[in-house]
Order: structure tokens, then sequence, then C-alpha cells
């Protein structure tokens, strides 16, 4: 069935650089919105980043200009290239799929990755 495999994350310095990346697995007939939410402890999720089947990008606020959200439909993947990081970025990122399973089908459905940590220090 489908999953979604997550990977990158770690930990670096304040104003350091890291990247997310997320494949989604099996045989979907295709793959419509894309990205990444978090979720720091105590908080709510939030979106980070999403982009579009028609490559349209959106960002939450907080992170406009520092991250950059990009996919390749023939590896059925999406990249997040977060840079100029900050202790506040510290979560766990989820990626987010909504992903066409067959043909016939008129909605997609969504699934979540397993979530990866990403910690800033100061």
């Amino acid at each position: 069935q489908v999953e979604l495999v997550e990977s990158g994350g770690g930990s670096v310095q304040s104003g350091g650089s890291l990247g997310l990346s997320c494949a989604v697995s099996g045989r979907p007939y295709g793959v419509n919105t894309m990205g990444w939410y978090r979720q720091a402890p105590g908080q709510q999720r939030e979106m980070v980043a999403l982009i579009t089947s028609g490559k349209t990008t959106y960002y939450g606020e907080s992170v406009k200009g520092r991250f950059s959200i990009a996919r390749d439909d023939a590896e059925k993947t999406v990249h997040l290239q977060m840079n100029t990081l900050k202790p506040e970025d510290t979560a766990v990122y989820y990626c987010y799929s909504d992903v066409r399973l067959e043909w016939r089908s008129s909605q997609g459905q969504v699934y979540w990755g397993r979530g990866i940590q990403v910690t800033v220090s100061s």
C-alpha cells in the first residue's frame, strides 16, 4: 500500500541549514498536494510548506524567505530546504501527501509520515 518515507532532519546550530525529503512509496495513480507540517511540544500542529501538483507553493509566515519546497513528480518526492534555522524551528516535522490511488478516484486520500525530529540549538 501507499506509505510516506521521510528522511533528513537532525540537529544544527542556529543559522544553519537542514533538508527534509519525503517519498510516496507504492504505486499510486498520482500525487496531489504534498508538503510538511510541524509540531513542537505543547503546541498545535502548523503548516510549514505545501506544494500542489501544479507547483503552486504555500509557506507558513514564520518560514517565508528561509524555507523552500520543491517536488519531483517522476520520483514522487517532495523536498524541503530549511535555511537560516532558528531555535523556534525545533519540532517534529511530518510529511503530508494527498494521494490519488486510482484513476477512477475523483478525490485524493491524505497520508501522513511518521515524523522527523529537527532540533536547532542557540
